[in-house]
C-alpha cells in the first residue's frame, strides 16, 4: 500500500484534513486503490536549516529588517 509522507511547518487541524483528503484522493486517482497511508510530520523551526541557518533565525532576520524598512 502507498505511503504519502509530507514534512513541513505545523498546520491547524482543518487544513491537515484537507491536505491528507487532496493527497489520498490525488493518489487513489493514479494507484486505483483505498488502502493509503498519508502521514504528516511537523517540524519546528528550530529543528530545520536552510541555507546553513536555521529556519527560525531566518525569520527573526526577516523580521528585524521589516522592522528597519
Amino acid at each position: 500500500m502507498p505511503n504519502i509522507t509530507v514534512e513541513g511547518p505545523a498546520l491547524e487541524i482543518a487544513k491537515k484534513r484537507l491536505l491528507v483528503k487532496a493527497l489520498y484522493d490525488a493518489a487513489r486517482a493514479v494507484y486505483n486503490i483505498d488502502n493509503i497511508i498519508v502521514t504528516i510530520h511537523e517540524n519546528p523551526p528550530e529543528n530545520v536549516g536552510v541555507m546553513g541557518e536555521l529556519v527560525v533565525d531566518r525569520h527573526k532576520e526577516a523580521g528585524e529588517l521589516k522592522k528597519k524598512f
